[in-house]
C-alpha cells in the first residue's frame, strides 16, 4: 500500500468551497496545512484581517470545518497567535497557525512542536516578521509495517523579500533541533510546508544534515504558487524526504486551484 502525504498553504480558507472539497477527496494519510484560521467565538462564516490598508477575507471557522471534512482523521492545530478579525465593526479573537490531520488508523507514537521564529503571541498579531511555528510528527503505519516522522514549517514572512538573512539561519537551525526531538535515524523522514525561501537558502544546507533532499526543485518543477498569486518569485514551498522514504509519485498540484500556493502531494511505499 502506498502512504500519502500532502502539504499545502491554506490561504486563510479565501477558497473555500473547491478548497474543502479537494481536502475531503485527496485521501491523504497525512495533511501539513499552513495559514489555518480558528475563531470559535465566530457567529458568521467570513471575518476580515486588517493590517494598514491590507483587508483580507478569513474563514473564520476553517479548523473546524476541515475536521468535519476529514472524520477519519485526528486533527491538532498549532497556532502561533491570537488576534483580532473583524465582523464589520465588531472584534473578535481569532487564532492563526498550523494544522496536522493523521489518519485515525496510524498510530501517533511521538509528536513536538515548537516555535522556529519568535513566541507566541496571545494578545494581537505582533510585529513583522511575525512568530512561525512548526510540527512534527512520528506515526506508525500498521498496515504499511513502518514508522516514519513528518514534520512541517510556516517559514517567516519578510517584508522586504524572501533572501537568506540571520533570522531564517536561526528559523533552520530551529526546525532541525525540532525533528532531532521525534525523528529516529534509521526511519524515513519528511519535511514540508510553505518555507518563504528561494531554492539556494541555507535552509535546505541545514536539512541536509538529515540527510534530507528537495523534491520540487530536484524534480524540476519550477512553481509553487496560482494564477491567484500575481508576483514574481514562484517558489514558496518545499517537500524533502531522506533516502529511506521510496518514492511512487510526487507530484506540485497546478489543477484544482484551491489556494494561491499549490498542493504538493507524496506518495511512499
Amino acid at each position: 500500500m502506498a502512504l500519502r502525504i500532502l502539504s499545502l498553504n491554506v490561504w486563510g480558507g479565501r477558497l473555500h468551497g473547491p478548497l474543502i472539497q479537494y481536502l475531503a477527496g485527496v485521501d491523504a494519510d497525512v495533511f501539513c496545512l499552513q495559514e489555518v484560521v480558528h475563531t470559535p467565538d465566530a457567529r458568521n462564516d467570513w471575518l476580515l484581517y486588517r493590517d494598514g490598508n491590507t483587508e483580507l477575507p478569513q474563514r473564520a471557522h476553517l479548523f473546524d470545518e476541515i475536521c468535519a471534512a476529514l472524520p477519519e482523521h485526528a486533527g491538532y492545530f498549532c497556532p502561533t497567535a491570537r488576534g483580532l478579525l473583524f465582523d464589520g465593526e465588531d472584534k473578535l479573537h481569532s487564532e492563526f497557525g498550523l494544522a496536522t490531520f493523521v489518519r485515525k488508523t496510524h498510530a501517533v507514537i511521538g509528536q513536538a512542536m515548537d516555535f522556529v521564529h519568535g513566541t507566541f503571541s496571545p494578545n494581537g498579531w505582533g510585529e513583522h516578521p511575525r512568530a512561525r511555528n512548526a510540527h512534527c510528527v512520528r506515526i506508525f503505519s500498521y498496515e504499511d509495517g513502518f514508522s516514519l516522522t513528518v514534520a512541517h514549517m510556516h517559514g517567516l514572512r519578510d517584508i522586504t523579500g524572501k533572501e537568506d538573512s540571520s533570522l531564517r539561519v536561526e528559523q533552520a537551525r530551529f526546525l532541525v533541533r525540532l525533528i532531532e526531538r521525534v525523528h529516529r535515524n534509521d526511519e524515513r523522514l519528511v519535511v514540508c510546508g510553505d518555507f518563504n525561501v528561494l531554492p539556494g537558502s541555507v535552509t535546505f544546507e541545514a536539512l541536509a544534515r538529515l540527510g534530507l533532499s528537495d523534491l520540487v526543485t530536484t524534480g524540476g518543477h519550477t512553481d509553487t504558487r496560482t494564477s491567484f498569486y500575481p508576483k514574481n518569485g514562484r517558489f514558496a514551498d518545499y517537500m524533502l524526504t531522506t533516502p529511506h522514504v521510496k518514492i511512487r509519485k510526487f507530484d506540485v498540484v497546478a489543477h484544482p486551484e484551491v489556494s494561491d500556493h499549490r498542493a504538493l502531494v507524496l506518495d511512499i511505499a
